[in-house]
C-alpha cells in the first residue's frame, strides 16, 4: 500500500503560524461580529496559528489581553463594536503593553478611523471583506517585524 511519502507533494511549505522554534503563534481576536471572528479563526487556525481567544467587544478584548500577557503574539482588533471601540481599547492595550502587534480590521470607507488606529499604535490593518492572502500576508509581516 503506498503512502504519504510515495507522493511528495509540489506545494510543500511550512505552515505560516507556526514560528521558527516550531512554536504556533498565538492570536487573540476581537470582534463583535460572530462571522468575521470564526472566518479569521478558520483563515489562522488552517495556517497552524493557535487561538488564544475571541472577544466581542473592545472591553473584554482589552481584559482578556491582560489575562493572556505575555503569551499573546498578536491581537486582531475591530473598530468599530459595543461598549468599547477598537482605537480605544488599542489606545489601552498600548499603555498596558507598548510592544504589543495589533491588526486593526475595518469597513471600507473608514480610513479616517483606519489612521486613527496606525498613529495610536496598530502595526497594520486589514479591510473587509476579507481575503485570506491578505490576512496572511498583513498578520505575517507585522509578527515578522
Amino acid at each position: 500500500m503506498k503512502t504519504k511519502d510515495d507522493f511528495p507533494s509540489l506545494n510543500e511549505r511550512p505552515a505560516e503560524g507556526v514560528g521558527p522554534d516550531g512554536v504556533p503563534f498565538r492570536v487573540l481576536i476581537v470582534d463583535d461580529s460572530m462571522f468575521i471572528g470564526k472566518q479569521i479563526s478558520q483563515i489562522l487556525s488552517s495556517e497552524g496559528f493557535e487561538i488564544a481567544g475571541i472577544c466581542a467587544d473592545g472591553a473584554a478584548g482589552m481584559e482578556r489581553y491582560k489575562e493572556l500577557f505575555p503569551n499573546v503574539d498578536i491581537v486582531t482588533m475591530d473598530i468599530t463594536m459595543p461598549k468599547m471601540d477598537g482605537i480605544t481599547a488599542l489606545r489601552k492595550i498600548i499603555e498596558f503593553d507598548k510592544n504589543a502587534k495589533v491588526v486593526m480590521i475595518s469597513a471600507l470607507g473608514k480610513q479616517d478611523l483606519v489612521k486613527q488606529a496606525l498613529v495610536t499604535g496598530a502595526k497594520s490593518y486589514i479591510v473587509k471583506p476579507l481575503d485570506r492572502k491578505k490576512v496572511l500576508e498583513r498578520i505575517v509581516a507585522v509578527l515578522n517585524k
